[in-house]
């Protein structure tokens, strides 16, 4: 039986790790306000948070995910990074079969974690996908996603990370290993190609439509029963629109679960 001094020693290994890559821990504050003209754009989008970028307070922007920070690793607040960390504890607990997969990455730092989870429990057969077009957010397709319409996303460069500044990212926490596996491309030429994978644990932050949706249809039928479904930008129209029209037409009746301001996860039943 294991000690529970293991356990003492996990927690605190991935307590330090999801302070370091949401930069909570360290002294000073790292969070940076949301560029003037990205705030119109994605506050013009927030369903039911409306005053989540009105007021800035940096220390409850970087806590809450609220900001685009200067140096985190992920834009992602302390209780979405820990729903994170509790779903996949969970999946590995109870047998769910599966890799994780990431699908929306910026710097990498929800996908570090999922991979310091395996690393703290030794877990060495199971992969982590990290899918990003690494240039940024797509341009609107209004003609097949109208939600999406007059969306000018894909022009804030803050949003575009490259592939190997994500590598480099992994390396510094010693996590950039052969389960580390990058698809970098926009989603609807990527992600096909990981329909027949079977997932435990599928993390999406893609805020439009249209890369929400491709992310669902392409992920969502590998998710194994037990599996755990988690949506970062729920609070955004067009990313919430994608997923209840995707919901309702795949008949999908499992309870969303609510993070915080934001974040959504569910479990599939069957």
């Amino acid at each position: 039986m294991e000690s529970g001094s293991a356990q003492q020693v996990r927690d605190l290994y991935l307590e330090l790790l999801i302070g370091s890559l949401t930069h909570t821990i360290y002294a000073g504050v790292d969070a940076m306000e949301i560029p003037a003209e990205a705030r119109e754009v994605f506050t013009e989008w927030l369903t039911g948070s409306e005053d989540a970028w009105m007021v800035f307070n940096p220390e409850r922007a970087r806590t809450e995910g609220r900001d685009w920070p200067l140096y985190a690793q992920t834009m992602v607040g302390l209780e979405r990074m820990r729903n994170v960390r509790r779903c996949v504890e969970t999946a590995l607990a109870e047998g769910v079969p599966g890799d994780l997969i990431e699908a929306g990455a910026w710097r990498g730092g929800v996908a570090i974690l999922m991979r310091g989870v395996l690393k703290a429990y030794g877990v060495d057969d199971r992969l982590v996908w990290v899918a990003d077009s690494f240039s940024g957010l797509p341009e609107p397709d209004p003609a097949r996603y109208p939600s999406d319409r007059n969306v000018g996303a894909h022009e804030f460069e803050q949003l575009a990370v490259s592939g190997e500044e994500v590598r480099e990212n992994f390396k510094r926490y010693r996590l950039l290993d052969d389960q580390v596996r990058f698809l970098e491309g926009w989603f609807s030429d990527t992600l096909p190609g990981l329909r027949e994978t079977r997932s435990a644990v599928v993390h999406i932050d893609a805020d439009m439509y249209g890369s929400t949706m491709e992310a669902l249809v392409n992920l969502y039928d590998g998710l194994s029963p037990g599996g755990f479904l988690i949506i970062d930008d729920f609070a955004l129209s067009p990313c919430r629109e994608a997923v209840e029209d995707f919901r309702r037409d795949r008949g999908i009746k499992d309870p969303i679960e609510q993070i915080d301001w934001t974040g959504v996860y569910w479990r599939r039943s069957g």
